[in-house]
């Protein structure tokens, strides 16, 4: 399976010093026709990287946070089980209450098993009952492994109407259904390791990143929008 280019590559570690690694185009080799042919190849990878994150990030299903007047998409591959997730989530929560202009997609990609899918499953189908923040949130808050009495003990704890959310389930099969598999090719085609990822602008952070790496990334993020406004 081909793998989608990817614009640039910031490393988790790297980025809380402040350091960005450039990746994927390379180094044009010679002059003349050869630079034009870079630059040709490189336009037109960067140009498919950026259809590919749009793809992503617009998603009619996948759930999201999206302030009204927004300029940063922050793109989170996440499993409820996954350790690092719970770690980055309140650092994305903060980051999203503070700087008030960050989108959050969220893409469940349930890797650790059968109960994180059931946990996925749910937390996609709670947006329909528009519960989804705070369901997001409380399992992001369990401790240890999931199971269905601590999924159903989140949702109380969330507000969500249990219910309704069954028949949400149903109703919504299909699309819940696609909207994971989609997020599992897209993971598949990045060669994505495990979680969490976190895509924000142009940028790919792979693991978890702190609150002071996440401020960095989503200013490089507008100094590249900036940058590349009416292109």
């Amino acid at each position: 399976m081909a793998k989608w280019p990817l614009i640039a590559t910031i490393s988790a570690a790297l980025l809380g010093a402040g350091v960005l690694v450039v990746a994927q185009t390379g180094e044009a080799q010679g002059t003349g026709d050869t630079d034009h042919s870079q630059a040709e190849q490189d336009a037109a990878a960067s140009s498919e990287a950026m259809a590919a994150r749009a793809a992503i990030a617009d998603d009619p299903i996948a759930p999201k946070f999206e302030p009204a007047d927004y300029d940063v998409t922050i793109i989170s591959y996440a499993d409820y089980q996954c350790p690092y997730c719970r770690k980055v989530h309140p650092e994305l929560e903060r980051l999203a209450k503070e700087d008030g202009k960050v989108r959050i997609v969220y893409r469940d990609w349930p890797i650790f098993g059968a109960a994180s899918e059931e946990a996925a499953r749910a937390a996609i189908a709670s947006q329909w009952q528009g519960k989804h923040a705070e369901f997001n949130d409380q399992l992001m808050r369990i401790e240890g492994r999931l199971d269905s009495a601590k999924i159903r003990a989140a949702a109380d704890r969330a507000g969500v109407d249990w219910a309704r959310l069954q028949r949400d389930l149903e109703a919504h099969e299909s699309d819940i259904d696609s909207v994971i598999g989609r997020t599992g090719m897209q993971a598949a085609q990045m060669g994505l390791q495990g979680t969490p990822a976190l895509l924000i602008g142009p940028y790919f952070v792979p693991g978890a990143i702190d609150y002071s790496g996440l401020t960095k990334g989503v200013a490089l993020a507008r100094e590249f929008n900036a940058k590349h406004a009416g292109r």
